[in-house]
């Protein structure tokens, strides 16, 4: 009879974890299957900035409809479509200003940062207005930037993306190589000098990547979709310097955001 009783107690109690684990996994399955927003951060590689067709409410930040973002959104139909992602963005203004959007119910997140951080923008300035020599060494300055520093503002706004929204599959875009080398360019900078410019690209490519694993993020690396139109290609979808409009100098034409960034993103998301 002892028996009986204690062989009936262990029995209720395993029959308890089990009905509590059943309903933890099914609430976790509930909150998996609600989470399906999508929300779009980032710098100008995500907003669009290069591809025209700018939504007017979004000011200088200018977030294109035919940017990557906007693309997927209107190909796949998420339960929501939050696009914060700004023109000039660095890790700071995605943590001050970008992450509201977040929550229980985002699904997926797409982000490309790091960039300005680094001075991209003073990069390329300095390497079109000064010598080949001051053009190398802020491209170093840049590099040594992203091996020492960026890394620890990444994992900031990785961390604050995760703990925003717990389910999201988040995937992070890196950036193209800016040129084809002993391609089609008569003029403009030395070989030299766009060979130091890509070895940059490369190398926030392969910094962010690492972190975004570190996190449990998807990378996706878009110098291949770009390989074949990068400058100098004959077939760009990057534009070259702007005069007329510098901001959108090195980005992505619409070409370049829906064949060379939205296939990735696709793949990965």
């Amino acid at each position: 009879m002892r028996r009986f009783r204690i062989t009936a107690y262990v029995t209720s109690i395993l029959f308890a974890v089990g009905v509590a684990l059943t309903g933890a996994t099914a609430a976790q399955a509930s909150e998996q299957a609600a989470a399906t927003g999508y929300v779009a951060l980032g710098d100008s590689y995500s907003s669009g900035v290069g591809a025209g067709s700018y939504d007017s409410s979004s000011g200088s930040c200018k977030r294109s409809t035919k940017a990557y973002p906007a693309l997927w959104a209107a190909a796949h139909s998420p339960s929501s479509f939050s696009f914060t992602a700004c023109s000039g963005a660095r890790t700071s203004d995605v943590l001050s200003g970008q992450l509201s959007p977040l929550g229980s119910g985002t699904g997926l997140v797409s982000l490309s940062i790091g960039g300005n951080d680094a001075g991209f923008a003073d990069v390329m300035t300095t390497c079109v207005l000064q010598s080949e020599s001051t053009c190398v060494a802020r491209v170093n300055e840049a590099k040594a930037y992203v091996q020492n520093t960026l890394p620890g503002q990444l994992d900031s706004v990785y961390s604050a993306i995760t703990a925003r929204a717990p389910a999201a599959h988040v995937v992070i875009l890196g950036y193209p190589r800016f040129y084809q080398l002993n391609g089609s360019c008569v003029a403009g900078l030395t070989e030299t000098e766009r060979a130091a410019i890509n070895g940059a690209a490369d190398l926030i490519n392969s910094t962010t990547a690492k972190r975004a694993a570190d996190h449990g993020f998807t990378f996706g690396n878009v110098t291949s979709t770009f390989t074949g139109h990068e400058i100098c290609s004959g077939s760009a979808w990057l534009h070259s310097v702007n005069w007329l409009d510098p901001g959108e100098s090195y980005h992505p034409t619409a070409a370049g955001q829906s064949g060379g960034y939205l296939p990735v993103f696709s793949a990965a998301a």
